[in-house]
């Protein structure tokens, strides 16, 4: 008769043998891309096995950004502080100590036309008094800035320069999680690193500012590759490097790219006007919870709820109410209101849109003539 232990023993003895078996026959099997489902197939062809000829078209126009800023420092005032009667004595021993020191800081940025126009970071230009362009080739030149919107943390530069080479421009709304992705720029001074990665998530919203929109990527970003492009398999720019998450100063993954369909809407701007115009309803705007969607009688927590209106803005003269629930932009359905926001931003100064609005249970339609935002930038 069997034991029950001798049965357990040959049982596992049964499933190690199989499992191996297992192995080896899928070890030896290669997967045949014509045997794949069409989808499945363009996948497994469209896997990159290099990137350097990418590399190597896009890194020419892409530029590190010098920048010095002039700061002022207080006067000595001897050992008891300012108003000291002995400042006058000590400053005979020690007329060494500067009024003024200079500060110098290091980023990246990236090439759109041949006149020169570079598009970097709003903080890596921010109060500069000097800006040097140095091209992947070494030649440096001279630079001033255009104009900057720290809101959306865009600048555009002007460089003195010739036969410079432009960067190639995709299109931000047409990239898909997953996507190959590349960074170039000046990560802590090293010159011209190329490091590659995935689209990670696309609108993300980290607290940066009321139109955040960010492309995160988990291809390596560091200090100094702020302003440098993000680029697809293609060699086309489709990102702006702008921020990274982490604890230590350095990357673990998730950085975040300005998409370029919105740096190149400010761009322009910037060069036409050198400032920044965007559009204004006049209304303060708060989320659809799912308690609220349910006492408005939505089907889903969507839209965006008018909390409050300026009075004289172009919403209140439409006459739209407090509580009166955004469903449609221009025909658009409003997920939220930050997507709202950015959309009247974008939105031409004197353009009449229509707004589909749920107020008492009912749907209607009322007419808004979008104005120039305040200074100060509302919705």
């Amino acid at each position: 008769m069997v034991t029950r232990k001798e049965l357990y023993t040959a049982l596992t003895m049964v499933a190690i043998v199989g499992f191996v078996l297992g192995r080896l026959v899928a070890g030896s099997r290669t997967v045949d891309p014509l045997t794949l489902p069409p989808a499945e197939a363009q996948l497994l062809s469209s896997e990159p096995s290099t990137f350097a000829a990418v590399a190597k078209r896009a890194r020419p126009s892409v530029v590190n950004v010098f920048t010095t800023q002039r700061v002022s420092v207080r006067p000595f005032a001897g050992p008891f502080g300012p108003g000291d009667p002995f400042e006058q004595f000590f400053r005979q021993f020690f007329p060494e100590v500067p009024l003024e020191q200079e500060r110098q800081s290091l980023g990246s940025g990236f090439i759109i036309d041949s006149k020169g126009y570079v598009i970097t970071n709003h903080h890596v230009v921010a109060n500069a008094d000097e800006i040097r362009i140095k091209l992947a080739d070494a030649r440096t030149f001279p630079a001033k800035l255009v104009g900057s919107d720290p809101r959306t943390d865009v600048a555009l530069v002007k460089m003195e320069g010739s036969q410079l080479p432009v960067a190639a421009i995709g299109d931000s709304d047409k990239i898909k999680v997953g996507d190959w992705v590349l960074a170039i720029g000046n990560p802590f001074g090293l010159e011209a690193t190329v490091t590659a990665g995935i689209i990670s998530a696309t609108e993300r919203v980290i607290g940066a500012g009321p139109f955040d929109d960010f492309i995160q990527t988990d291809a390596s970003i560091n200090p100094g590759n702020s302003g440098g492009p993000l680029i697809d398999v293609e060699g086309r720019v489709i990102g702006v490097n702008s921020a990274i998450f982490s604890q230590s100063g350095g990357s673990i993954g998730i950085g975040f790219a300005i998409p370029i369909n919105l740096a190149n809407q400010i761009a322009a701007q910037l060069r036409t006007d050198r400032r920044v115009v965007r559009g204004w309803l006049g209304v303060s705007l708060q989320e659809v919870t799912p308690e609220l969607a349910q006492s408005f009688g939505l089907a889903e927590a969507r839209g965006a709820v008018i909390a409050d209106l300026y009075r004289g803005g172009p919403a209140h003269r439409a006459g739209l109410r407090r509580g009166d629930v955004i469903l449609e932009f221009a025909g658009r359905p409003v997920h939220d209101s930050r997507q709202l926001t950015r959309w009247v931003a974008e939105t031409k100064i004197g353009d009449a849109v229509d707004l589909g609005i749920m107020r008492g249970g009912k749907q209607e339609t009322v007419q808004v003539t979008v104005e120039e935002a305040p200074s100060a930038g509302r919705t």
